[in-house]
């Protein structure tokens, strides 16, 4: 139950972006369902190697490098999911971090501590 209510979770928080960014375009609550499954299948995958890749970067810029992987993965979401538009990278830039933050906040209001 849990994991479908943090899935419902993330796909607010996509759907919320467009109100707060022009350059991101979200359909329908199913696209974004659909972009919060993916979103997070990239994450679980393909993040923990492009940062083990990206170490030595990752430590030269004092881990700044992370916010430029989410960013790309963000986008890489955005061009695999049909109806999510995302209009560059600085759109995918500041659309991963507004993501996280409403994200970050609906999870510690909406789900327990336990």
């Amino acid at each position: 139950m849990r994991l479908l209510l943090t899935w419902a979770i993330n796909a607010a928080a996509l759907f919320a972006l467009p109100f707060l960014m022009t350059s991101i375009r979200i359909d329908s609550v199913l696209t974004a369902l659909v972009a919060a499954l993916i979103l997070g299948l990239i994450n679980t995958l393909i993040r923990p190697i492009l940062v083990l890749l990206t170490l030595p970067v990752t430590f030269l810029t004092l881990g700044l490098f992370i916010f430029v992987i989410n960013a790309l993965l963000f986008w890489l979401t955005a061009n695999l999911v049909g109806g999510f538009q995302v209009a560059g990278f600085w759109s995918a830039f500041g659309g991963a971090i507004l993501y996280s933050i409403i994200s970050w906040v609906l999870s510690s209001l909406l789900l327990d501590k336990k």
